[in-house]
């Protein structure tokens, strides 16, 4: 001990009060770390996101509202606005994207006159719910059956005789008749495996085979499949006397072609997920109702389907995101032909953006997404009550 009481190695002046200052400061940043530990784990992937993920869809935006010119050493970049949507709905793609409209038959007048009925009756049924009824809910349904009934009104427009469908209306073809044949197809195969039938489980593996096989591959296996002069299926078309008869020649038989290739690989997907959902079912439900007398039917339509529709939704929802950005199998089956006959708007902007134009293509990529959330959205807002109640 020194003379003054304190003991030895004791810091005094100067240090004593720089070592408190950055002991303090530790403890501060030490402190500040525990209360925000979650977000600082989270930074790396916040980063990461921001980088791969709304970075370009900020510089994407801002590019279809732009015109893009390559000169010597770089490139000029010109905002123009709305410009190139408006090209897309008014201007020289016009033709290309929305196609071209025909007359109207009866036969379209009846379909468009039932599917706007439906719409209202949809609405009626809402108004008169009774429960949890607002102006914004109101008002948002008269928009989206306004909107329904409009692209119901285009796709009959494009349809009829001497129309021809754009790139959209393409799209809307792939996506609905798609993805209604590949549920159908696979809640059969589902309910078919679950019956105590001989090699069900050989077959329940069999069918999940198409949806290990890439896009490309099962376009090209399509391709080969649909060729009537060297395809391996060329004698059974000789045979029908079909050997001069090709698929890709008629603007109809190059969708179906692109349909059944899509509708062959992701039946799979629906078909395990339905059959999962089925196998979960409670069997006292179904013992109960066979004690009832209940037939097959009565059991399937009553029974097995109101408990599928939650699981239902959820699946047709997610292939429906998918189908939207379908391009593998019509690129490499047809190459977007007969003409523009099987070209997606996904296509329809690789194509836009191998002639360089980088700017209209951003903008039919944009437009894609606004008509894929929109029917998303709606699908979703619609069934998903449904299937809660």
């Amino acid at each position: 001990m020194r003379s003054g009481g304190r003991p030895e190695g004791t810091l005094q002046g100067p240090d004593a009060s720089q070592t408190r200052r950055s002991r303090s400061l530790r403890e501060r940043i030490g402190s500040w770390f525990d209360r925000n530990a979650g977000n600082v784990f989270l930074l790396p992937t916040f980063l990461i996101v921001l980088l791969l993920s709304i970075f370009p869809f900020l510089v994407s935006a801002y590019l279809s509202l732009s015109r893009i010119r390559f000169v010597r050493g770089g490139f000029e970049i010109t905002f123009v606005g709305l410009r190139n949507y408006r090209k897309l709905i008014k201007g020289s793609e016009k033709r290309h994207f929305l196609g071209v409209f025909g007359d109207f038959s009866l036969i379209s007048w009846l379909i468009l006159i039932v599917f706007v009925a439906l719409l209202g009756y949809a609405l009626w049924r809402y108004l008169r719910s009774g429960h949890r009824i607002s102006a914004a809910g109101v008002i948002y349904r008269i928009i989206t059956f306004s909107i329904l009934s409009y692209g119901m009104w285009y796709l009959l427009k494009t349809l009829s005789s001497g129309g021809r469908p754009g790139t959209l209306a393409v799209t809307f073809i792939y996506v609905f008749l798609g993805i209604g044949c590949q549920y159908l197809l696979g809640l059969g195969l589902a309910l078919l495996t679950t019956q105590r039938l001989v090699g069900r489980r050989f077959f329940r593996v069999v069918f999940l085979l198409p949806m290990m096989i890439t896009p490309v591959g099962i376009a090209y296996t399509f391709r080969m499949l649909t060729d009537t002069d060297k395809g391996p299926i060329n004698p059974i078309w000789k045979l029908l006397g079909l050997a001069e008869v090709s698929w890709v020649t008629s603007p109809w038989g190059a969708r179906w072609a692109i349909m059944i290739g899509d509708i062959w690989q992701w039946t799979p997907f629906m078909f395990i997920v339905l059959l999962a959902a089925i196998e979960g079912l409670p069997e006292e439900l179904f013992e109960a109702a066979h004690v009832d007398g209940a037939s097959r039917w009565q059991i399937f339509w009553n029974i097995t389907l109101p408990q599928l529709v939650p699981v239902s939704v959820t699946v047709v929802l997610i292939r429906m995101i998918e189908a939207f950005k379908i391009v593998d199998l019509p690129n490499v089956l047809t190459n977007g032909g007969p003409g523009t006959a099987t070209e997606s708007l996904t296509l329809h902007s690789f194509f836009t953006w191998r002639a360089l134009d980088l700017g209209g293509s951003a903008a039919i990529a944009y437009m894609l997404l606004i008509v894929s959330l929109f029917v998303g959205i709606s699908y979703a807002n619609l069934l998903q009550q449904r299937a809660q109640r």
